[in-house]
């Protein structure tokens, strides 16, 4: 049997997107079939048809890191899941097809309170806003939380979660219908991130303390402005560089302030500790049981406009999130 996939021919960009008919590969023990309703796009998928984001599979190969469906069949030794459950998962590629071939342990239930095309697009950014702010910057009720690119989809994350755990919000983003949708999502402020005067009216939103902790996956000059906007003390956030520019933090700066710059990668946080990973699912599943981190999203597109849909991702003009719908 066969199945269409969206495939990266080249590493060129989205314009070297092809729709294929790729043949079933068997199942190996501990593995699960599903046929994919909707995968959620991350800039990361766009960054990997370029060849530049940190984990480089050589063309021809398949992106997309989220997904949601039906499990179809198993192989041998999985016991947990049955034909005809609704899942949602991921993975490092391999999601932006009719079908796909998982590790059973990287599924879990879909919860009624998501449509497929939520739950398509909530668990990448659910993982990394609780990675960030539970386990990294351990936010606390009354902190105020800076987050940029605060539109996007994992910084919508951070807006609901960052609320839902008792923070004031403060977030960014570049038009007036970006900053509609943050203050949408729960932020209490919403900021332009090209304005001169950005760090001191976070200050001036702050009492003139500065933020607590900055949630950054902008990167580029916009990071170093947020230092100039955080507090004694505060939690620097490295998250992404969406913006293409790896800023260069002025360590005298961090020193004079006593703020720290913390590194964040919530995929590979939970691929080597285990227990770290079971512990997140657990909270997740609480989370997404009540529809906290609720996606926004912005496009919807059919499998065959998968170009389109990365193009999107690459010329900003998403809000929230992007999804590729496949299946009824």
């Amino acid at each position: 049997m066969t199945y269409r996939a969206a495939v990266c021919t080249a590493l060129t960009g989205p314009e070297s997107i092809r729709i294929e008919e790729r043949h079933r590969a068997p199942l190996h023990p501990g593995e699960v079939r599903i046929a994919i309703k909707a995968a959620g796009l991350n800039f990361p998928d766009l960054l990997m048809t370029y060849g530049k984001y940190q984990f480089r599979p050589d063309p021809p190969f398949v992106p997309g890191m989220e997904f949601s469906g039906e499990v179809i069949e198993v192989g041998s030794g999985v016991t947990n899941w049955q034909p005809g459950e609704a899942v949602m998962g991921g993975g490092k590629g391999d999601c932006i097809a009719e079908e796909a071939v998982v590790p059973a342990a990287a599924l879990v239930t879909k919860p009624d309170a998501l449509s497929w095309e939520e739950a398509a697009c909530w668990r990448a950014g659910g993982v990394t806003a609780w990675h960030a702010l539970h386990d990294k910057a351990a936010l606390k009720a009354g902190e105020t939380l800076l987050v940029l690119g605060a539109a996007g989809g994992v910084g919508m994350a951070a807006v609901s979660l960052g609320k839902y755990m008792g923070a004031t919000v403060i977030g960014t983003g570049s038009s007036l219908e970006k900053r509609s949708a943050i203050l949408a999502a729960g932020a209490d402020h919403a900021l332009d991130p090209a304005d001169p005067d950005l760090a001191t009216k976070v200050k001036e939103l702050t009492g003139s303390k500065g933020c607590d902790v900055v949630f950054d996956p902008v990167g580029g000059d916009l990071s170093i402005t947020a230092t100039r906007a955080i507090g004694w003390g505060g939690r620097f956030l490295i998250v992404g560089f969406a913006s293409g520019s790896t800023p260069s933090f002025p360590a005298n700066h961090a020193l004079i302030k006593g703020y720290s710059l913390i590194g964040l990668r919530a995929g590979e946080a939970s691929r080597r500790d285990p227990e770290l990973a079971a512990r997140t699912s657990i909270e997740l599943k609480k989370l997404a049981e009540v529809g906290i981190m609720r996606p926004h999203i912005s496009h919807r597109l059919p499998l065959d406009q998968t170009r389109d849909a990365l193009l999107v991702l690459e010329r900003r003009e998403a809000i929230g999130r992007v999804v590729v719908t496949l299946g009824d």
